[in-house]
């Protein structure tokens, strides 16, 4: 059995959680290779260490003193050593980053040294070796990763280490620049070193005991999601709901590695499962509930539209024209809705109309906003009679009015939309017609 294990800013934000973070793996001889994030919060008022390099890179560029700044990570590093009574030291570690930021260190290399660093503490403290993950992830120069070198780079590599610590969150191009996944990417580096290693499971370690039915911001205390397939989980994050990076998904669903969210402060909780398929019945009709606020619908009329060839093409021409990605598109004989975020349409919104008009020549065009989107998911939905029933009832029963509803060919899930200020309500209806009458 081989086990890599990832462990988030919380996990590792003090003293007390590397201590939590050292006793999971020296308990299970299998978890090998360690992904640390940077220090979260140790508190409410606290700040996350990534945060104070993205404000030292701001004042870089902004030509204003950061050296307090670096001095105040340079203590929370120091607590976290003695706190673990180490010897090691980080002071050429911290001179080389001073020397980087004189020269004018790019961003993604300032906000890259929180995993760094941490990754150095890591390795003194669990006696496993230090892979630099600049030297073993590689980056395109247009930015975007290149799996196939990563995955050949890591392979090599790791074989050399049979235990080894690799920061998360970048990786380099190939002339040693650093490059950095989107805020939350060290899950992706440890679904990246999972894959290379032909890990038998990726252990994500987080604050929850995992991923949850519903938001639990919203429903109070919402049942753990005990298993979970890869499909499912999409569908969730893509609606919002987040307990790790979305793109740490793909690395492992593709060799059918799964993946195991857990807590640290509650080691003995089995936590979710997410696997490519399985056979396990969900407890509930669905397997979680998530959504957004914040959605515009362009409604679009117009005679005999189901006899207009490319009609639905020369609408979406415009919104493609405009840089606006559209989320859904409902559609009926004479109408058809194009829903898209509102923060992305808001500037571009008479742009696309015009170009809308010109290319349609619509009968009647209107717009509504401040709506939310609701996704209710689960592989359970396809052979249960009256999913959608008890689904528009529950709504109906709360008053909530119900302004679009979709659902997808695989029956996966049902999308609904109401508005903005019946978000929450929905969320809460939905959960209690599916699961709390089923407790």
């Amino acid at each position: 059995m081989k086990k890599v294990v990832k462990f988030g800013g919380s996990s590792l934000a003090s003293a007390e959680q590397f201590q939590k973070v050292g006793d999971i793996i020296r308990a299970d001889e299998s978890r090998v290779f360690v992904v640390p994030s940077a220090p979260g919060k140790r508190n409410s008022q606290d700040t996350k260490v990534t945060d104070l390099l993205y404000k030292i890179y701001g004042m870089m560029e902004s030509n204003r003193p950061y050296l307090k700044v670096l001095e105040q990570i340079k203590i929370r590093y120091a607590e976290i050593i003695r706190g673990l009574g180490l010897k090691v030291s980080l002071v050429k570690e911290f001179e080389e980053i001073r020397k980087q930021l004189e020269k004018g260190a790019g961003e993604d290399y300032v906000i890259s040294r929180g995993e760094y660093l941490n990754g150095k503490i890591m390795s003194a403290y669990l006696g496993y070796d230090f892979v630099d993950a600049a030297n073993v992830i590689r980056f395109n120069d247009d930015g975007t990763l290149d799996a196939e070198e990563t995955y050949r780079l890591m392979k090599a590599q790791l074989e050399a280490h049979p235990k080894a610590v690799i920061p998360g969150f970048y990786g380099s191009r190939k002339n040693g620049t650093v490059v950095t996944f989107s805020r939350g990417g060290s899950d992706i580096t440890g679904s990246l070193v999972a894959r290379a290693v032909k890990a038998d499971i990726y252990e994500n370690w987080t604050d929850v005991s995992g991923f949850m039915v519903a938001d639990p911001r919203i429903v109070k205390d919402p049942e753990v999601i005990h298993t979970i397939t890869y499909e499912e989980l999409r569908e969730l994050a893509y609606m919002g709901a987040s307990v790790m990076h979305e793109d740490a998904i793909f690395p492992v669903s593709q060799v059918g590695i799964p993946i195991n969210i857990r807590n640290t402060n509650d080691p003995e909780a089995e936590g979710t499962m997410i696997v490519e398929r399985t056979s396990r019945v969900s407890k509930y009709t669905i397997t979680g509930i998530a959504g957004m606020r914040g959605f515009v619908a362009l409604n679009i009329a117009k005679d005999k539209m189901n006899t207009a060839v490319g009609f639905c093409r020369k609408a979406l021409t415009a919104f493609e024209e405009n840089g606006v990605s559209v989320e859904h598109m409902p559609s009926g004989i004479d109408t058809m809705s194009v829903i898209v975020h509102q923060k992305d349409f808001s500037e571009k919104e008479q742009q696309v109309i015009s170009r809308i008009e010109e290319l349609c020549e619509p009968d009647h065009l209107d717009i509504e906003s401040d709506f939310a989107l609701i996704a209710v998911v689960g592989r359970g939905m396809k052979s249960t009679r009256g999913t959608a029933g008890r689904l528009f009832s529950a709504l109906a029963h709360a008053h909530i009015n119900i302004k679009m509803i979709d659902q997808g060919s695989s029956e996966l899930n049902i999308i609904i939309a109401v508005s903005n200020d019946d978000f929450e309500n929905a969320i809460r209806a939905i959960y209690d017609i599916f699961v709390m009458a089923q407790i």
